[in-house]
């Protein structure tokens, strides 16, 4: 059975950082990529980051770059996304998925197969 949770999101001041956990369960990093999306209120998700199966690459939406890191743990079969210089509007709810095989950028949401409930993330002063 695959599983996919989230955990680390919380409450941080602009300029502030956090570091997301997705932990997953029923397969392996070898035959899926990780991605990270986000949804604020009334807006759609939104690609953040992807790291794509065997460790062969990763992307970051334009709005990211430079301030967020993906990378993953194999043994603890857990994805992070390390997330610095934060900004108000980073503010949203972030969710691990996972798509069979390699991605090649962010992606959409209909590339992916399996979903996490997600971990709440609020930037403010």
């Amino acid at each position: 059975e695959v599983q996919i949770v989230e955990s680390g999101g919380g409450l941080v001041q602009p300029g502030g950082s956090l570091r997301l956990s997705c932990a997953v369960s029923g397969f392996s990093f070898d035959d899926y990529s990780i991605g990270w999306f986000r949804q604020a209120p009334g807006k759609d998700r939104e690609g953040v980051s992807c790291i794509s199966s065997r460790d062969t690459g990763t992307y970051y939406a334009d709005s990211v770059k430079g301030r967020f890191t993906i990378s993953n743990d194999n043994a603890k079969n857990t994805v992070y996304l390390q997330m610095n210089s934060l900004k108000p509007e980073d503010t949203a709810r972030y969710y691990c998925a996972a798509q069979r095989g390699m991605c090649y950028g962010v992606g959409s949401i209909y590339e992916y197969d399996y979903w996490g409930q997600g971990t709440q993330v609020t930037v403010s002063s």
